[in-house]
């Protein structure tokens, strides 16, 4: 665990306030749902609350199916990072977190699709040539998005755009279950 030197009171309605350094380093957001944790020696831990994390292996098995059908790397992300890759390599973009273009896209509620090569990469560092983004929203609430990825000078439209919104589709429904 790392010191912050930061010290709160806890108020009378037992609220404590995370300081708005710690919120912009860790991506929390006003309405954003943290879990709660203890352990052994007392601590109290604060973790964001990842929905799409929750899916695990079925987000895994869904962007597996995805990339099978075509042939494009799949990621799918939470608010912060990738959580389930297919077609690449792991340890390229697992964890990884998503740029603040994604974020954007997500926060319009709209699909994106550009066939320019490099633009708006959705992983910092990352050569692309064509990118599909669909937000994954569940009961209003922005949980994440699809995201679909060529690295070899393959063209995406309309048909991967479709199949991002009803990939995106399809794991809201399991988050809103």
């Amino acid at each position: 665990m790392k010191a912050t030197g930061i010290v709160r009171r806890i108020d009378d309605l037992g609220r404590v306030v995370v300081p708005k350094e710690i919120r912009r380093t860790l991506r929390i957001r006003e309405g954003d749902p943290l879990e709660i944790f203890t352990d052994r020696e007392g601590s109290v831990i604060l973790k964001k609350y990842s929905p799409i994390a929750d899916l695990g292996e079925f987000a895994q098995e869904y962007a597996d199916s995805l990339y099978e059908a075509t042939r494009h790397i799949v990621l799918i992300a939470d608010q912060d990072e990738v959580v389930a890759v297919a077609g690449a390599s792991k340890k390229s973009f697992y964890e990884r977190r998503i740029t603040e273009h994604v974020e954007e896209v997500m926060r319009n509620r709209k699909p994106f699709l550009s066939n320019n090569a490099n633009e708006n990469p959705p992983i910092e560092d990352l050569e692309l040539s064509s990118q599909v983004i669909a937000p994954i929203i569940v009961e209003g609430d922005i949980a994440g998005a699809v995201i679909m990825l060529s690295q070899e000078g393959k063209s995406m439209g309309e048909l991967e755009l479709k199949l991002a919104e009803t990939a995106a589709g399809f794991l809201a429904k399991q988050l809103g279950q």
